[in-house]
């Protein structure tokens, strides 16, 4: 994927007055405990209120039947937003956890248990991370169709950095257990 700034948005440091880039970033969002629908909306407006974040775009709303969580877990809501930043990737990355948080998100060292909100960095531009605190691209968004088809919807000429056109990995992993909740709708207040 291709840098794709608003031009409309010019920004510099306030006390350098150095420019900083505007990079397109991917978020993903998704929950299956409590008031799901709620708490994705709430991620919405965190975001939308970042200093530095511009939404541009936020997906439909799809039902997802979980994927390598446990055997309990309960079906998830999923979508997309896309928006325009200059915050380096790192800070929004703290961002995603403060919101995460501010939701009551518990981590545990169970792989992929039930949560009652991600938000996960799926592209930032074209930057590339590899630590343990950031992982850019979102190093499974290629075999997920609960990213791919939110993303889909938003962008369908949109390339997942190292991984190729979303049209193209989307049709590889098929759309098999997502529902379109035309009933439910995330807002950009």
């Amino acid at each position: 994927m291709t840098e794709t700034p608003n031009p409309h948005i010019i920004d510099a440091d306030t006390l350098t007055g150095e420019m900083r880039p505007i990079r397109r970033v991917v978020i993903a969002l998704g929950s299956n405990l409590g008031e799901r629908l709620s708490a994705m909306q709430g991620a919405v407006n965190a975001l939308a209120d970042t200093p530095d974040v511009w939404i541009t775009g936020v997906s439909p709303v799809y039902e997802t039947e979980p994927v390598d969580c446990p055997p309990d877990a309960k079906s998830f809501l999923n979508a997309v937003v896309l928006a325009d930043t200059t915050l380096a990737a790192n800070r929004l990355m703290d961002r995603a956890l403060a919101i995460e948080d501010a939701y009551d998100r518990e981590r545990s060292d169970v792989p992929n248990a039930p949560r009652t909100l991600d938000v996960d960095l799926i592209v930032v531009g074209d930057r590339r991370s590899d630590t343990e605190s950031l992982r850019l691209p979102h190093p499974r968004a290629a075999q997920r169709s609960f990213v791919l088809k939110p993303w889909f919807d938003l962008e369908p000429d949109a390339e997942l950095p190292d991984a190729g056109p979303i049209a193209d990995l989307l049709a590889a992993v098929g759309v098999e257990g997502l529902t379109l909740r035309d009933d439910l709708t995330l807002d950009l207040e």
